[in-house]
């Protein structure tokens, strides 16, 4: 079996950030033929389309960044009902210029934690529909918004609930079968 690339974004820029947390939980928990590389957003500008004729060293490393991989998966957190603003900006330089966005027909998938019985639900929502228009083929089924319980997920990606172990380990396994769907009817080299 051929070994998939997955670029990751982890949507927010705390130090601590239970996202990345939960990043490091998914890693260990996919299967064995996924390799996983985080595409950083911290040092972007912010966008602006003054930028399309002469794209700066940070726009092109994060288009080069999501070239190389045949998949990415969001881990964010929810700020104010969507999705933080960093994340945004991030999907703004990487979906232009125009005729250039790094997200058609790549495949996604998008999960989140917070402290809230919620997790990030509607900010995925909101995700969900910028990845959309990017054209992104998104994985729907299996959703996770994830309840974030210190007690429950180690610093190191280590989860301590069976439960939540096994959901997160189906969720990559489910991730992993989407990748190969999704490559098989668009191959990467066609892309």
């Amino acid at each position: 079996m051929a070994t998939q690339h997955v670029g990751y974004f982890v949507g927010s820029l705390a130090k601590g950030s239970i996202n990345r947390i939960l990043s490091r939980s998914l890693i260990r928990l996919a299967p064995e033929h996924m390799e996983f590389t985080e595409i950083p957003i911290g040092n972007l500008p912010l966008y602006s389309y003054d930028y399309d004729a002469d794209y700066p060293p940070e726009g092109r490393a994060l288009k080069d960044a999501i070239a190389k991989v045949d998949a990415v998966l969001f881990v964010t957190p929810e700020y104010n009902r969507s999705i933080p603003g960093a994340l945004k900006n991030a999907i703004d330089w990487a979906s232009r210029p125009w005729g250039e966005n790094s997200f058609a027909r790549k495949p996604s998938a998008v999960i989140g934690a917070s402290p809230g019985p919620i997790g990030t639900a509607v900010g995925q929502q909101s995700l969900k529909q910028v990845l959309a228009f990017c054209n992104s083929p998104l994985m729907n089924a299996v959703e996770a918004y994830i309840q974030f319980r210190p007690e429950v997920f180690g610093a190191d990606g280590e989860v301590n609930d069976p439960a939540t172990e096994a959901f997160l380990r189906d969720y990559m396994l489910a991730f992993h079968e989407f990748i190969a769907r999704v490559l098989t009817v668009l191959p990467k080299d066609e892309l």
